[in-house]
Formats: structure tokens, C-alpha cells, sequence
């Protein structure tokens, strides 16, 4: 389906075996009437399960913010035993429909574990800001006392 929105930011993909052919970029806005291929992922191997095996890896490295797009969809086609033994056919989504069904982004564990490091820093970073050094006279530095632009008190 289209999805008009405008491209907050864009990483393609690269290397061996992988071509990206795009015409859009973070910032770009995506107009209600467009045509719905944004850009192009092509991967080729030595075989079936190489390109494969390219295929979900540039799609892994593959980050478009700001729009929905498929790479989920193709994430779970280049991946399924029937599309990797090749069992192609016209109504290949039709005997297949698990590959329709919404699937979860794999790097929302990813950034899970980063906002709770980043939490747990924060929290580390609160208590020594609070509690006195060792071996001092119980005050804090002015430097850690004093108000550090982008950073919490």
C-alpha cells in the first residue's frame, strides 16, 4: 500500500553481491500519488542461498524512518524454506499466507537493550552525582555540581 510521508532518514546497504538503486533520501517527502517502489534491492550469488542469504542481510542493513515499507514482508520471503527450495509460482503468497502477516521490526530488541543501558548509565550517573567521593570532606566539585548542558541533574 502507499504510504506518503516524508523520509526522516536513509541507510542503504552495501557490499559484495549488493546493488541499491534509490532516488530518495532522509528528507525526502513522498507524495500521496507515486509509484510505491521507492527503490530497488538487487543481490546476486554463486547460488539460490547465497543471493538469499545477501538479500536478508542488506535487508537487515536496510533502515528507511519515517514511511512504512515491505522490507519486513521481503525479510520473511527470502527467509522461508519453500522460497529458499525454490517453489515459485503464481500463487506462491496465496499457499504461503504466514508470509502476509505482519511481522516485528528485529531491531526492536536491539534498541530495547540500548534505552535500558542508556537508562542504567543515567541512574549510575544520578547517585554518584549525589553521593560523596571517598576520602573527601563530604562536598562535591564544582564541576560536578554545576548544571552540564545535555545532561540530566
Amino acid at each position: 500500500m502507499p504510504a506518503p510521508g516524508t523520509i526522516r532518514a536513509l541507510r542503504a546497504p552495501a557490499g559484495p553481491g549488493v546493488r541499491y538503486d534509490g532516488g530518495v533520501y532522509g528528507g525526502f517527502a513522498v507524495p500521496v500519488h507515486y509509484d510505491p517502489l521507492l527503490a530497488k534491492l538487487i543481490t546476486w550469488g554463486g547460488d539460490r542461498n547465497e543471493a538469499a542469504a545477501r538479500m536478508t542481510r542488506a535487508l537487515d542493513e536496510l533502515r528507511v524512518d519515517g514511511v512504512k515499507t515491505s522490507t519486513a514482508f521481503h525479510r520473511r520471503v527470502m527467509t522461508h524454506p519453500a522460497f529458499l527450495a525454490g517453489e515459485l509460482h503464481t500463487g506462491f503468497l496465496e499457499e504461503h499466507p504466514e508470509l502476509m502477516s505482519p511481522g516485528t521490526d528485529p531491531w526492536l530488541s536491539e534498541i530495547a537493550v540500548l534505552a535500558a543501558a542508556v537508562a542504567h548509565f543515567r541512574c549510575l550517573e544520578e547517585t554518584s552525582l549525589r553521593a560523596p567521593q571517598a576520602g573527601s570532606s563530604g562536598r562535591l566539585s564544582a564541576w560536578r555540581r554545576s548544571a552540564r548542558p545535555g545532561w540530566r541533574r
